[in-house]
């Protein structure tokens, strides 16, 4: 785990936020960031004049306000991973955002709590991308990776008791990523000052080696720097009582390793995510020189051949889905407000993993990973040597990939939730022995830094793996699509298990459904949406059930990884050659984090708890009178009835039939006529224990505003995502309203953004207004660091206004 103080005061300093520690200190460079977007030879001097700059917080991502250009991004390129061979025009491969070229960050600040003689860190957690760092006019160090973690002793070139100027310069190349990348300082600057002898940054590892009900054993290994120290932990217990303590003054070279024993062990899981926080303290003498809090969780992980995964003992699989970093109308810029919901909503969902897909992920995502019970499978790269794009990661390949593993190891290792490790994904070095001895050589990496974890490599190249031998290095074979052969590979490989390391990539578009209602594969239409019945996909992947079935019946698959949880910026299949669309549509939930008519699907499968009752499609077909308009159902029961105006369409039950029958219910003659949908769902005794109904609304009439949250913290960046919809003048939303709307936020809270799911909009998030598409869109209100009462008030032509009273404190 990312190692944090423990917080003993707080203070506000140059408008910064500071934790404090007895003996050091952590200060989080926040506000005051001067930006601008182009080219300087004289940026980084302290004298440089930004007084004309844009004033910034951090995190910060300057190519999410935009405009959309599709000359951002246009391509002419044939995608081998998608087994194309020729190439043709692509455009919104990266979100059509403006996020390449150079940028400059500039802030200032002074160390009234430095001491001379005492180190001074600063700390990236990410940084798109190459950054050159300069402090005070000079150059302190330089990163490649834009995911990656990094640090530099500023110690030499701080300017004690005076002013210091920091200045960060980042560039971003075209064709260097294959999805929306952000740009900027996107994660945390910190600070850290604290004494010679000191615990080193990431420098506490702890692992439990051994777990039964009546005491675990607790094993920190604690990295220190200077000479004649001794070290005192002191485990507290989540209620912060403290449980166990241990003292040792036996130093091996630079490391101290504690076993400490908590007696009656509270188990980590996605059930009972029990965290515990280890404090540590680093003495010379009497003197306390240091002290961290390191939060950790006691579980036991286990991968068998023929067993498969088991948690703590038990037998599970992977519920997961695969997340790209951006957080849809805010870009890359973290924001634990926005990552707490989408875990909130996959959570009702029934998921229960998350793979960081294809890049390294915030220390924001694993603490709340952490806290709400979530699996993590962590990955690096999306490239090795072979690159995919030109500008790739493939330039730093062989210089840079073991310190970005090392520094993502350290830094992320004692989060609970990672219990797997990715070196990469669909990589072309997938062919020939070359590419077997990189995946052996990173996975010893891995292993040398943490031997507690597996690694895996998702391969979509699986013959090719089998022959080079690529697939059988792996502690996990990682399979992406390709289901035909999972048989094969898992009797190709010695592991005698595989991960779904990647699956389904089926399309959709929220509340769009096109007919007839067939499966396809790549269909496009003129609106540029794809249908919401959930039966298209791709070329090299597939519907869900295809999945299901193998998770249900094969044994030695431990799970899947679904992409993806959340619609992305980017990669707008099957439209990459259709201007305009500028994010995906293999999202469970859109762009906005509304749920698609597929959650409920993987919800009736995953949620083994709550009761899941789904109908769709919606019921205003104006002009189909008479027409074939099948009807699905996605639930957890077994049977139901289907009703049009009170009459029954007959019982529907799940059966082995064919693949979809068996996970879904199917009315495929209904012919559409308006009135009322009623589905009545029978339990496992023909009686009835759910019903949902859907009725056809009249002309949109009156604005709803639905806040996740109506009251919110006070530190200028929390956030309430507020969903907006129309109904009828009954009160019955109306799924095809497209009315443009305007937004207006008073109070002590600001408009963020909004976000309305339309892969094809070209519409700015930052702007405050934005057309319904499907009937909802998304406001995004953020906190000030005033607390107070926070109006959003919503407007429309010809329709009855709304305001919602939100409150932060």
């Amino acid at each position: 785990m990312f190692l944090r103080p423990k917080v003993l005061s707080f203070f506000i300093f140059l408008l910064t936020h500071v934790s404090v520690a007895q003996v050091r200190v952590t200060t989080e460079l926040s506000n005051n960031w001067k930006f601008r977007k182009g080219e300087s030879t004289t940026a980084h001097q302290p004298d440089f004049n930004d007084r004309k700059w844009e004033t910034v917080t951090v995190p910060h991502d300057w190519a999410i306000y935009g405009p959309f250009d599709k000359e951002i991004d246009k391509q002419v390129v044939a995608i081998e991973q998608n087994g194309e061979k020729v190439a043709t025009e692509k455009t919104g491969r990266t979100g059509s955002l403006p996020y390449i070229g150079e940028g400059w960050y500039r802030n200032t600040f002074t160390l009234p709590h430095y001491k001379p003689g005492q180190k001074v860190l600063l700390v990236f957690e990410g940084a798109m991308s190459e950054p050159n760092v300069f402090l005070n006019g000079e150059k302190v160090g330089e990163w490649n990776y834009g995911y990656s973690y990094f640090y530099f002793d500023i110690s030499k070139q701080i300017a004690a008791g005076k002013e210091n100027t920091l200045a960060v310069q980042l560039s971003n190349q075209g064709l260097s990523s294959r999805w929306y990348p952000g740009a900027g300082l996107y994660r945390k600057v910190q600070l850290v000052v604290k004494n010679q002898e000191s615990i080193d940054q990431w420098g506490t590892y702890i692992t439990t080696p051994f777990i039964s009900a009546e005491v675990a054993k607790v094993n920190i290994k604690t990295s220190v720097s200077g000479a004649n120290t001794r070290l005192v932990t002191h485990i507290l217990n989540a209620a912060g009582d403290t449980v166990a303590s241990d003292k040792t003054q036996s130093l091996f070279g630079n490391k101290f390793e504690q076993n400490i024993a908590v007696n009656n062990p509270k188990l980590w899981s996605p059930e009972t995510p029990y965290l515990y926080t280890a404090v540590t303290q680093l003495f010379v003498a009497n003197t306390l020189k240091d002290e961290t809090s390191t939060r950790f969780g006691i579980r036991e992980i286990s991968y068998k051949a023929e067993v498969g995964f088991s948690l703590n003992g038990k037998v599970r699989k992977f519920k997961g889905v695969c997340l790209h970093h951006d957080l849809g109308p805010l870009g890359a810029a973290v924001n634990k407000a926005a990552l707490r919901r989408q875990l909130q909503i996959l959570k009702d969902m029934g998921c229960d993993a998350v793979r960081s897909s294809h890049n390294m992920p915030s220390i924001e995502q694993l603490e709340l990973c952490d806290e709400m019970g979530f699996m993590f499978l962590a990955e690096t790269f999306d490239e090795w040597a072979k690159p995919k794009v030109k500008n790739g990661y493939n330039r730093f390949f062989e210089t840079d990939a073991e310190k970005d593993i090392i520094n993502l190891v350290h830094a992320t290792r004692n989060h609970p939730s990672i219990v797997m490790w990715s070196s990469g994904n669909e990589v072309p070095d997938q062919h020939g022995s070359e590419g077997a001895k990189r995946a052996r050589w990173l996975q010893e990496i891995f292993h040398r830094e943490d031997p507690t974890r597996p690694v895996t490599v998702g391969m979509d190249q699986v013959k090719a793996t089998m022959q080079s031998g690529f697939g059988a290095v792996l502690d996990i074979p990682g399979l992406n699509y390709r289901t035909h052969l999972y048989e094969d590979a898992y009797k190709a490989f010695p592991q005698g298990l595989i991960l779904g390391s990647e699956t389904g990539s089926t399309v959709s578009s929220r509340g769009v459904y096109k007919f007839p209602v067939e499966k396809g594969i790549g269909k496009t239409y003129d609106d540029h949406q794809t249908s919401s019945y959930d039966l298209e996909y791709c070329s090299w992947s597939n519907l869900p059930e295809d999945d299901f079935i193998l998770q249900d019946t094969r044994p030695w698959v431990i799970g899947q990884f679904v992409w993806t949880g959340f619609d992305y910026l980017g990669e707008p299949t099957p439209y990459d050659n259709f201007w305009p669309s500028r994010s995906s549509y293999f999202g469970i939930n859109d762009l906005a984090g509304l749920p698609k008519d597929r959650y409920y699907l993987y919800r009736s499968q995953w949620n083994t708890t709550d009761e899941t009752l789904h109908v769709l499609p919606h019921w205003n077909w104006k002009g189909r009178e008479g027409q074939t308009t099948p009807v699905f159902v996605y639930t957890n029961y077994d049977k139901a009835e289907l009703f049009i105006n009170g009459k029954s369409m007959g019982i529907q039950r799940k059966n082995d039939s064919s693949l979809l029958h068996r996970y879904r219910l199917m009315w495929m003659d209904v012919k559409y006529e308006p009135g009322t949908v009623k589905v009545v769902a029978y339990d496992k005794d023909g009686k009835p224990a759910a019903e949902k109904t859907m009725v056809t609304a009249g002309e949109p009439y009156k604005i709803i505003l639905e806040p996740d949250r109506s009251q919110i913290a006070a530190d200028g960046k929390d956030i309430s995502f507020v969903t907006v919809s129309v109904v009828d003048k009954n009160g019955n939303p109306c799924p095809t309203a497209t009315n443009q709307l305007k937004f207006r936020v008073s109070g002590n809270g600001s408009y963020r953004a909004a976000c309305n799911g339309d892969a094809s909009s070209l519409e700015q998030f930052h702007l405050p207004a934005m057309k319904l598409f499907s009937g909802k869109l998304v406001v995004l209100v953020q906190s000030s660091e005033t607390p107070g009462a926070i109006k959003l008030s919503v407007q429309g032509k010809k329709l009855k206004s709304a305001e919602v009273q939100l409150k932060s404190e």
